[in-house]
């Protein structure tokens, strides 16, 4: 301490530079903007799941599976990804960094027994196991989400749709994004793509275990303009990935040139950070010149035990915990905080169940098929390379224009959500049918509009949980609403899709006069593997299309009222308590100087 003292005295224009770089520093670290940019970065590699069709060959081959059981296994990986209702539990009572820890531990120890597996470092592991190796290093999915995307909602609540749009865009992206990596990392090694997926998205979440927490703020008034130019940005960044893949395509690249598309994917990935930082420096200068005026106040995630959760445990008793089973059947007004078991047993939830599971089951079965698909087409592994890779950007344009565009006209023409996923889903029949017939070329098509209509419907379907049952219990609703997606997956994926392409494949070999072999693969050609499956995967589709239209009815009144009116009057309520407390120990803080934001909250 001497020695600090006898430096600032010697030195104090030094000292006093340092201590506001110092200063700064904790401010874009601890800021939200960059806890906001963290989720970003992880939400941008936590696709491994997207790009199952570029392994899913290498999975069948390697251990002798059929199509029903490939589809069987595509299944536990959706189901994995999709069920999230534990990581929506733990997020009720632990810190997000616990929720983001277990996604990093499920994600490495899945994926990497499957790479194991698959190159023969272990024995062939039973169906059974690879099912739950998939299942585990999918559900590292839902841990991301919710350890990232909810705090997220819950630090920019009056731009649900935006925020949603943009952070399942990136979302979206990472299907491309890995690809590039991958192919810089290990060329054509498309087993080795197994062994990405397992550390990298891993290794992401780690490092911004602490970063990720949930911050008390008072809303200022640019923060949809900075949102919307990080939108800009990740527009850029698409459509960079976009005319990339047109060109990979064409030209067969080589490991150097892979090498420098990936610099600039990672250049262009990190390209928002410019922005976060220019915007906590504009807070660090305001806190610097007006020191009285708190307007980020937070718990410094390193020296205490982060964040208190989202509500303090309660000691229920029996009255307490009978009157809760009571209410079960009366909720309280679309929009007011639903319980649990209230928003599970509302005919609103029930609805958006029969919804996802259309929906996003039929989308799923061309995302996990899609690799077949190209096969029995007769496309070479180039181009079906390039179909999911244009999946994973329209996946990305989908959730993005879903986001933004239900966000504005919900606010200037009070047009309801659901209206928005209706639209969606009568837009996702045309891809199906496309399949089904197999027009020449048609999967180019089909691969953009399916991708796009899968990626439009997870933020309208989680802004449209948290508008209609609240923000208390988020973290767990909107797990138990996407639960709906691996059932629909099940039902027409493995019980449609796989068995049709087997019996199909079947009569094939028959036709030939040959016998499958045990452990061999089972493969069909021709457009009358998937015809049959596509189109009773496009009613279905049509189907939930008609279903989603009785909820744009039964909340067409509600979607006309101001929606986040609540929520900026308990917003006012808490500054203006906020400002009697400072007011009141104006005294206490005087001797506080900007050092010390990094310590914990009084």
């Amino acid at each position: 301490m001497v020695e600090g003292t006898a430096f600032v005295s010697g030195h104090g224009g030094i000292s006093h530079s340092w201590t506001n770089l110092r200063s700064f520093g904790l401010q874009v670290l601890l800021g939200r903007w960059f806890m906001f940019f963290a989720s970003l970065l992880i939400m941008s590699v936590a696709g491994g799941a997207h790009v199952f069709g570029l392994y899913s060959t290498d999975i069948k081959t390697t251990l002798g599976y059929s199509q029903t059981t490939l589809n069987l296994l595509s299944f536990f990986k959706d189901l994995g990804g999709n069920v999230g209702i534990l990581s929506g539990l733990i997020n009720e009572v632990m810190p997000p960094w616990v929720v983001l820890f277990l996604g990093v531990v499920t994600n490495f120890f899945g994926y990497f027994m499957i790479w194991l597996a698959v190159t023969s470092r272990i024995s062939k592991p039973d169906v059974w196991q690879m099912c739950l190796y998939i299942s585990l290093g999918a559900n590292s999915q839902s841990f991301s989400n919710t350890g990232a995307l909810v705090p997220c909602l819950r630090n920019f609540p009056e731009g649900r749709g935006s925020v949603l749009g943009l952070l399942k865009g990136y979302a979206g992206l990472s299907g491309a994004i890995i690809t590039q990596l991958y192919h810089a990392f290990y060329g054509d090694d498309s087993k080795s793509l197994i062994l990405l997926i397992a550390w990298l998205p891993a290794a992401v979440s780690f490092v911004f275990l602490r970063i990720i927490r949930l911050i008390k703020i008072l809303p200022r008034p640019n923060e949809l303009k900075i949102i919307y130019n990080l939108l800009y940005i990740s527009l850029g960044f698409a459509g960079f990935l976009m005319v990339l893949i047109i060109i990979q395509n064409r030209v067969l690249f080589s490991s150097t040139e892979y090498g420098v598309s990936s610099s600039v994917v990672l250049f262009l990935l990190f390209l928002p950070l410019g922005i976060v930082i220019k915007e906590e420096f504009n807070l660090w200068k305001t806190k610097t010149l007006q020191p009285l005026q708190d307007v980020v106040i937070t718990q410094n995630p390193v020296l205490t035990t982060d964040q208190t959760p989202q509500k303090k445990p309660e000691i229920k008793d029996d009255k307490v915990v009978s009157s809760c089973f009571r209410n079960v059947f009366n909720p309280p007004e679309r929009g007011e905080d639903y319980t649990i078991l209230q928003a599970l047993f509302s005919v609103d939830m029930i609805i958006l169940f029969v919804v996802t599971l259309c929906g996003l089951g039929g989308t799923l079965t061309v995302i996990d098929n899609l690799g077949q698909i190209g096969n029995s087409l007769g496309y070479q592994r180039q181009s079906i390379t390039t179909f999911i890779s244009l999946l994973s950007i329209w996946n990305y344009l989908g959730r993005v224009t879903a986001g933004f565009a239900s966000e504005i006209f919900l606010t200037k023409y009070k047009c309801p959500r659901p209206l928005m996923l209706t639209i969606v889903l009568l837009f996702a029949c045309a891809g199906h049918l496309l399949i089904a017939f197999g027009i020449p070329n048609s999967l180019y098509f089909a691969s953009v509009i399916i991708g796009f209509c899968f990626g439009a419907q997870w933020p309208l379907i989680y802004a449209i949980i948290s508008e209609l049952f609240g923000l208390k219990y988020y973290a767990t609703l909107y797990n138990f609403g996407s639960l709906a997606s691996p059932v629909g997956s099940y039902i027409l994926n493995v019980q449609v899709a796989g068995r049709l392409y087997d019996k199909e494949g079947q009569k094939q070999l028959e036709a030939r006069g040959l016998v499958r072999k045990p452990g061999q693969d089972l493969s069909c050609n021709g457009v009358l593997c998937y015809r049959m499956a596509f189109i009773l995967i496009a009613a279905a589709t049509l189907f939930g299309s008609l279903v989603s239209t009785i909820l744009v009815i039964r909340t067409r009144k509600f979607y006309q009222g101001d929606i986040y009116k609540k929520f900026r009057q308990e917003v006012q309520k808490s500054t203006s308590a906020d400002n009697n407390n400072n007011n009141n120990n104006d005294d206490d803080d005087d001797h506080d100087d900007h050092s010390n934001m990094g310590k914990p909250a009084k």
